[in-house]
């Protein structure tokens, strides 16, 4: 999962780039497409993939400030 996440942002990068170097060369219509699809699958095809490798097997309930975690918190500060 890992070198998929890797190769994808690495192409979307080369998008960007190509983009941006048509822009430069005066074909400015082509150049915005490219960059917007670009940051359109960065947005909806790596972040989720991203978020999705970062998050399995971790349990939320860990992350989040509850009555408990409070308690535990407090707890390691008076020691």
């Amino acid at each position: 999962m890992s070198n998929i996440i890797k190769i994808i942002a690495l192409l979307i990068a080369i998008a960007i780039a190509i983009g941006f170097y048509y822009r430069l060369n005066d074909n400015l219509p082509l150049g915005d497409r490219i960059i917007g699809i670009s940051v359109l699958a960065s947005t909806f095809i790596l972040m989720p993939l991203f978020l999705y490798h970062r998050w399995k097997g971790k349990r939320l309930k860990d992350y989040t400030l509850s009555d408990e975690n409070l308690k535990k918190m407090k707890e390691r500060n008076k020691h």
